[in-house]
């Protein structure tokens, strides 16, 4: 009868063994769940404008409750949807660390006939197929549409990634030039600059007491101390900042202005003859 009930008994994993495999499961699955609200609540900062790289990196940052004090860091703390996107992380992470502690601490610190190594094996495994996960862009441009789709059917976050729009990253920027005292372009009007023939647009001025001109006008001055919000190609950009200082720097601007200019010109008699052709086209096709 003893050896009966024993080997009924024998059949069973020991309930400490129970306990150490429910509470791995445990820690894998919040790890996951941690790495998809992260996802998600990436996402959600890129549609208020953030670049896809950068709020990955700050959804990380809050999520980890690690933080930085960068300038990025203010732009999401003075924006009102982000800063509330990265308090529900703060609030989830701190959750989540604490879940993680306490099942790691029944991982590791009970007695199990499941020795020491085959836990810290089983982990590892389970972390790294998580990592895998985590890294591939496959899932990832999956949770991008899915949780798109979802903000736009149920929130008023505005869905838009004004970087990828701009294209910046793909040769264009937006990037701040500062103007000095000596830059000949101080006292200048920007409709005399022409700057978008040379293939840059001014978004704003920044003036030296802080005050901001957005979407300025022809009429807008340049004064000594301002910063330029400039989007363009990269190479125009580095070649206007090049040139901004000096007489030499204003001969070579003129030169690359007036060249700008004719060609400009030409394309736009180009483009009016095949208007005037296509137009003429048109009117002998019988109806």
């Amino acid at each position: 009868m003893v050896d009966l009930i024993g080997a009924k008994t024998a059949e069973y994993p020991p309930l400490e063994s129970i306990h150490i495999m429910a509470a791995l499961v445990a820690l894998l699955s919040t790890v996951l769940l941690s790495l998809i609200i992260s996802r998600i609540a990436a996402v959600a900062l890129t549609f208020t404008g953030m670049s896809r790289e950068m709020a990955g990196f700050q959804a990380r940052s809050a999520f980890s409750t690690t933080g930085f004090t960068t300038s990025e860091s203010e732009s999401v703390v003075n924006h009102p949807v982000r800063r509330r996107i990265i308090a529900l992380l703060m609030l989830f992470g701190n959750a989540g660390l604490v879940v993680v502690i306490a099942t790691g601490i029944v991982t590791f610190s009970s007695s199990s006939t499941i020795p020491l190594a085959s836990r810290i094996c089983l982990l590892v495994a389970g972390l790294a197929l998580l990592w895998v996960l985590g890294t591939s862009k496959w899932i990832d441009d999956h949770i991008f549409r899915v949780t798109g789709w979802a903000l736009r059917r149920f929130t008023y976050v505005e869905v838009h990634d004004f970087l990828d729009l701009l294209h910046v990253g793909q040769g264009y920027n937006v990037t701040k030039m500062p103007i000095d005292e000596t830059d000949w372009l101080v006292g200048q009007r920007l409709d005399g600059l022409r700057l978008s023939l040379m293939g840059v647009l001014v978004l704003g001025v920044r003036r030296a007491n802080g005050e901001l001109v957005g979407n300025p006008t022809g009429a807008t001055y340049i004064r000594r101390g301002d910063n330029l919000i400039l989007y363009g190609a990269r190479e125009d950009i580095v070649a206007l900042d090049r040139w901004k200082g000096g007489e030499e720097g204003k001969a070579e601007y003129m030169q690359r202005l007036e060249e700008r200019r004719v060609a400009h010109d030409l394309a736009r008699i180009q483009e009016d003859e095949r208007a005037r052709q296509e137009g003429e086209r048109t009117q002998k096709t019988p109806v």
